[in-house]
């Protein structure tokens, strides 16, 4: 009987905090697993391009950024399609 408020705690906690955690996880290796040539991406820096190159041995891709300029960024610095907004974005005031 003694456990039961702690139990009650972890089972809050799984559901408030664990499970959404695990599902965006899923979600983001998911999207990762998908990139393709062409895409518009933004990196987890900031940084918008276009794929150019996957290389699939080494978990990288090369953006290219401008006209001139490419860059190679791991796939994990992948934060997301350029054309999907960002789900947690903070909508401004009104």
């Amino acid at each position: 009987m003694q456990f039961l408020p702690m139990i009650f705690i972890f089972v809050i906690f799984y559901f408030l905090l664990i499970a959404p955690m695990r599902k965006k996880q899923k979600k983001t290796q998911e999207m990762l697993s998908k990139l393709k040539k062409g895409d518009e991406v933004i990196t987890s820096g900031g940084i918008f391009g276009r794929i150019t190159a996957l290389d699939e041995e080494r978990g990288f891709v090369i953006l290219q950024i401008s006209d001139n300029a490419k860059v190679k960024v791991l796939r994990s610095a992948i934060g997301g399609l350029a054309a999907e907004p960002e789900s947690t974005a903070i909508a401004p005031n009104s």
